[in-house]
C-alpha cells in the first residue's frame, strides 16, 4: 500500500452477457452434448495437470493437447489445456492465501497464549486471555491451526491443490439439500450444467475473431462441432448453426467494431438452471493504457469517497482542499442474494458517478484498503460485531466496479492511504461543518479527509490567525498542536522583509529555541512573529505580563 495518492490504472478486459433467445429443443440438445462431451474432457485435463504438480512444464502441455486434440479439434483442446492451467493457478494462489492465514493466526495464538492471563492489550497488539478456561480452549485450538498449517505447507511443497470442477460450495450443497431449498433432481441439474464446458478463446485474424464459438454482426451462433459429434452438424465443414440468436445491449457498438475487424474475442456459453435460460458471455482486452498523472487528475478537485457497511459518502472539493456544497450518501444493502447485492452496488456506484460528472471533476479519491489481517478471529475473537462488519465491506467488489465504471466515464480512480482517515476528518472537520440546517457525520468528515490527501493537503483545517489586536487573549489557533506533541514548536517561516518591530529577515536568533535566548530560566516569547529583539529592548511590564499568561 503506498501512501502517496496514486492513480488506479483501469480494467484491462471487457465482459459482456447477452441471452441466447428463440432456441429450439434441438439447438439445447446439440448444447447439452457439446457441454458434457467437452466438460468430461476438462475434467481428465484438469486431473492430469494435479497429477503433475510441480514438474508441470511446456512438453507435457504439449502432450496433453495432443491426447485432446483427436477427442475435440486442435483449438477446443487449446481452450481446454488453456483454462485447466489457468484454474490450477488460481488454486494454487489460494492455497499460498491460506497458508498464509494459518502462519498468522498461529503467530497471533502463540503470542497471546505466552502473555498472562487477564494481561491487557493496546491498540495494535492483543493482550492476553481473560480467563484459564479460554486460555485452554485457545490453546487446543493453536495445535489444531499447527497441523492444518503443516499440512498445508506439505501440500503445498509438492504441489498438490485441491480444486473441485463445479466448486466446492455446490458440492457440500448436495448434503444440505432441505436448507438449501432444493431436490436431488435440480440440484443433479445445476451440478452438471456447472461442469459443462463451453467456452473458446478468440483468434486474431480470423473470421468474426473466433473460429469455434462464431457470431456474426447479425447475431448468428455457430459452433464447431468436437470430432465424436460431427454428425449433428447442419452447416458446412463440421458446425452446429444455432437457430436462436443473440444480441448485444451494453457495449454493443464496441463488440461490432472488434467482430467487423477480425480481432479477437472470446465466449462462454452457460445455461442458469433457475431461470431455465442461455446465456452467451464475450470478453475481450483492452490495450494497456497509462494512467494520467495525478496532478493532471485532480486539477478540477476531486470527489473523496469514505466506503462504509451500507453506504458511500461523498464530498466534492476544490483543488485547494475546501468542500464545496454539502455531502452525498449513496445507500446500498449488501444481504440477500448475490444478483440483489451486485445489482444494489452497481445502482449506488451509478449515482455516485452521474454526480461526480455533473459536479465538474474528473478524478475519485478512494482509500487503498485492505482487511486481511483484521478478518483474523484469532486477534478480535470477541468482537463478533467488528469482524461481521469488516467482512461484510465488500471492498474487492466496490473498488473493482468502481475503477471499471468510472473509466467508462471518463473519471481517474485515485488511491490514498487509509491512515487514520476517519479519526482525523472527524476531529477537524465534523465541527466546522455542522450547523442547525445540515448535520455532517463521522463517514462525511472522513470523505473530506480522503479528498484532501489526494489533493495532497494536510487533513487539518489551515491555521487560523489569531485577531491583530488581541493576539494574546485570542487563544490557541485553530490548529494549535497540544502540550505533549512531539515538535509542536518547529522553527516559524522566514518573514519576506522588514516588518514593524523586527529586524530583517534572515537576522537574529531562532525564537522557537527559548533556551537559546540571552536570560537566566526559560525565556518567554515576546514582540511581534520573527521578533528576535535583544532581551534589554523589552519593557520590564511587557515581560512580567508576558510570563504571567504562560504561568496561568
Amino acid at each position: 500500500m503506498s501512501t502517496e495518492p496514486v492513480v488506479v490504472p483501469g480494467p484491462s478486459g471487457v465482459a459482456v452477457r447477452a441471452r441466447l433467445k428463440h432456441l429450439t429443443p434441438r439447438d439445447e440438445e446439440v448444447l447439452r452434448l457439446v457441454g458434457a462431451h467437452m466438460g468430461s474432457l476438462a475434467s481428465r485435463d484438469l486431473r492430469a495437470r494435479c497429477a503433475e504438480g510441480l514438474g508441470h512444464g511446456a512438453d507435457s502441455w504439449a502432450v496433453r493437447k495432443r491426447v485432446l486434440t483427436p477427442l475435440s479439434t486442435s483449438r477446443w483442446a487449446g481452450a481446454v489445456t488453456k483454462a485447466t492451467h489457468d484454474q490450477w493457478a488460481l488454486a494454487r494462489r489460494g492455497q499460498a492465501a491460506y497458508v498464509q492465514n494459518l502462519e498468522n493466526g498461529v503467530k497471533t495464538l502463540r503470542y497471546r497464549l505466552s502473555l498472562p492471563v487477564g494481561a491487557k492489550g493496546s491498540k495494535r497488539t492483543p493482550g492476553g486471555y481473560r480467563s484459564s478456561r479460554e486460555w485452554h480452549a485457545k490453546a487446543r485450538r493453536l495445535r489444531g491451526l499447527e497441523a492444518r498449517l503443516a499440512a498445508a505447507r506439505a501440500d503445498r511443497a509438492v504441489g498438490r491443490v485441491r480444486v473441485v470442477r463445479g466448486g466446492k460450495r455446490l458440492l457440500n450443497t448436495r448434503h444440505h439439500l432441505a436448507e438449501a431449498g432444493l431436490t436431488e433432481v435440480d440440484w443433479r441439474e445445476r451440478w452438471e450444467a456447472e461442469r459443462w464446458f463451453l467456452s473458446a478463446d478468440g483468434e486474431s485474424g480470423k473470421r468474426f475473431g473466433n473460429e469455434t464459438i462464431r457470431v456474426t454482426g447479425t447475431g448468428e451462433v455457430s459452433i464447431k462441432l468436437p470430432a465424436p459429434l460431427a454428425q449433428l452438424a447442419n452447416s458446412p465443414h463440421g458446425r452446429y448453426t444455432l437457430t436462436g440468436s443473440v444480441a448485444f445491449a451494453h457495449r454493443g457498438e464496441e463488440w461490432a467494431d472488434r467482430i467487423t475487424g477480425n480481432r479477437a474475442v472470446a465466449y462462454r456459453i452457460h445455461r442458469d438452471t433457475s431461470r431455465r435460460r442461455w446465456y452467451l458471455t464475450a470478453s475481450w482486452q483492452r490495450p494497456v493504457v497509462q494512467p494520467v498523472p495525478v496532478t493532471t487528475a485532480l486539477a478540477q478537485g476531486v470527489v473523496g469517497v469514505d466506503m462504509n457497511a451500507d453506504h458511500l459518502a461523498a464530498w466534492r472539493l476544490d483543488p485547494h482542499g475546501n468542500p464545496i456544497g454539502g455531502p452525498r450518501q449513496f445507500f446500498y444493502d449488501v444481504t440477500g442474494a448475490a444478483s440483489h447485492r451486485d445489482a444494489a452496488l452497481r445502482h449506488a456506484l451509478t449515482q455516485l458517478i452521474n454526480w461526480a460528472r455533473r459536479t465538474g471533476v474528473k478524478a475519485v479519491a478512494i482509500e487503498d484498503l485492505d482487511f486481511t489481517e483484521k478478518k483474523s478471529r484469532e486477534k478480535h475473537g470477541r468482537r463478533k460485531r467488528f469482524r461481521q462488519l469488516i467482512s461484510g465491506l465488500p471492498v474487492g467488489k466496490l473498488r473493482t466496479r468502481l475503477v471499471a465504471m468510472a473509466a467508462e466515464a471518463g473519471l481517474a480512480i485515485v488511491a490514498v492511504d487509509p491512515a487514520y482517515t476517519s479519526l482525523w476528518g472527524a476531529q477537524h472537520w465534523q465541527k466546522p461543518l455542522t450547523s442547525k440546517n445540515r448535520k455532517t457525520s463521522r463517514h462525511d468528515a472522513a470523505s473530506i479527509a480522503i479528498g484532501r490527501r489526494a489533493l495532497g493537503h494536510p487533513i487539518r483545517r489551515r491555521t487560523a490567525p489569531p485577531r491583530t489586536h488581541q493576539s494574546d487573549g485570542y487563544g490557541h489557533r485553530t490548529a494549535q498542536a497540544r502540550t505533549g506533541t512531539r515538535v509542536r514548536e518547529g522553527n516559524r517561516p522566514r518573514t519576506p522583509g522588514p516588518r514593524t518591530g523586527s529586524v530583517g529577515a534572515g537576522h537574529g536568533e531562532n525564537v522557537v529555541d527559548q533556551h537559546a535566548q540571552h536570560r537566566p530560566g526559560r525565556a518567554a516569547e515576546q514582540g511581534t512573529r520573527g521578533n528576535t529583539a535583544p532581551f534589554g529592548s523589552v519593557s520590564e511590564e511587557r515581560l512580567v505580563s508576558s510570563i504571567t499568561r504562560r504561568l496561568r
